[in-house]
């Protein structure tokens, strides 16, 4: 028996969410084969555009520079697109990112900075509006500020944040102030270290917890401060929870991501994949894409794990299966591959596929070439096999070649930008 799609898009994660969404509020018909987890489970829940250029200089604005990435990486996802269509595509995901409420700040024009957890400064695109950010060298917006941890929870360090933030223009005019909030409910996870993470904290204050309670705490523990932060451990499915405490509360609060995995990316992760499937949109969570036949030159079907004997037959394919993180790519001693459909694997100038010794680079802070390996597509994400472009198979996200998304701060923005591109070119078609 087959099961039969407008689009199958393999891998659940920013890109094929974003991609499948699109295309369900057109009318198309689409199942997302999920493996597990995806890298937005373990995301600061801000999203990068373009942070810097290939060259290493940093930058605000991508528009202003985008003709500098095209000369120094003109194999870079934005520039096959086009200038025109790359804004087009971010403009389009802040609108639908406003239309999900996932509650994002942030214009695609010019980046601004977030706070990280350890008190640096980070270009970024959007980020949620519980996160704190300037724009610029700007002053931050509050004077005395109370960074508060919760006791033993070693994810988080209050007074390495203050110290840090204290060393930034926008913050010097701030007194930081550091305390720990103990929350009793919190005393049986304290037992265990292991489990004392985000995730686990957030499950047990949402369903057993004293709310009066933790809000005096906080009170008491701000000593007169206009502003807190706190680490991200308030609000499972989506900010509700940390807006009510926000609320209750008095002051202006704020989140800080902690260590993956992070509550933050969880829950546009839960929010994205709630809009799909009330879109209609089927997922086949904790299935794994084994192999593909072609036919005629294109992609007839496609078989998993779970249905090995009976494909799944559509239209169009999408890849999304990200990096090597979640095994989009693998990397062997002698090869590195795409698993599914074997496509054609390009990187940076200085990476060569059948020479390994030039995947890494000599200093192990160093940007590794390996990492802007990846599947080779043309101007509309179609994949390239052997040479030729495979009319109907798409590939979006991370799983793309030809860039370094951690070099070049840029993963969420091809991710989306990508994916809205197919949704399209789909849609034409």
């Amino acid at each position: 028996m087959t099961m039969n799609f407008d689009v199958v898009i393999i891998g659940g994660g920013l890109a094929g969410l974003t991609c499948g969404i699109a295309l369900q509020e057109k009318g198309k018909k689409c199942v997302i084969i999920n493996n597990g987890q995806a890298a937005i489970d373990f995301s600061s829940g801000s999203m990068d555009l373009l942070g810097q250029l290939p060259s290493g200089r940093k930058i605000l604005s991508l528009e202003q520079n985008y003709t500098a990435l095209y000369q120094q990486l003109p194999q870079h996802p934005y520039c096959l697109i086009g200038k025109e269509k790359t804004f087009a595509k971010a403009q389009q995901f802040e609108q639908l990112a406003a239309s999900l409420n996932l509650d994002l700040v942030g214009s695609h024009l010019q980046n601004h900075l977030r706070i990280t957890p350890l008190g640096g400064l980070r270009s970024t695109w959007l980020s949620p509006n519980s996160v704190p950010t300037v724009q610029g060298n700007e002053p931050f917006a509050y004077q005395k500020i109370a960074v508060l941890g919760i006791e033993g929870y070693h994810d988080f360090q209050p007074q390495l944040l203050a110290d840090n933030l204290k060393q930034t223009p926008s913050f010097a005019h701030c007194e930081l102030s550091t305390a720990y909030l103990h929350i009793p409910e919190l005393d049986q996870l304290r037992d265990n270290a292991r489990e004392f993470r985000s995730v686990n904290i957030a499950q047990l204050l949402e369903h057993k917890l004293a709310f009066a309670d933790l809000v005096k705490e906080i009170q008491q523990a701000s000593q007169g401060a206009e502003a807190i932060f706190l680490p991200a451990c308030f609000g499972l499915d989506d900010q509700s929870f940390f807006n009510a405490l926000k609320q209750a509360v008095g002051l202006a609060i704020f989140e800080l991501p902690t260590l993956p995995p992070s509550l933050l990316g969880i829950r546009q992760h839960k929010q994205l994949r709630a809009r799909f499937e009330q879109l209609g949109g089927l997922m086949l969570n904790g299935d794994k894409a084994l192999k593909a036949k072609f036919d005629n030159g294109k992609v007839s079907h496609i078989y998993t794990q779970l249905h090995q004997q009976d494909p799944i037959v559509a239209e169009h394919f999408v890849l999304a299966t990200g990096s090597y993180f979640s095994n989009g790519l693998v990397a062997e001693f002698e090869q590195i591959f795409e698993p599914i459909f074997h496509s054609d694997i390009i990187g940076c100038k200085t990476f060569d596929k059948t020479d390994r010794l030039s995947w890494t680079a000599n200093r192990f802070s160093a940007p590794q070439p390996y990492q802007s390996a990846g599947v080779a597509i043309n101007s509309r994400c179609q994949v390239q096999k052997e040479g030729e472009f495979v009319p109907n198979l798409y590939a979006i996200g991370n799983v793309l070649g030809g860039f370094n998304s951690l070099e070049l701060g840029c993963g969420s923005g091809v991710a989306v930008v990508t994916a809205l591109t197919v949704a399209d070119e789909i849609l034409k078609g």
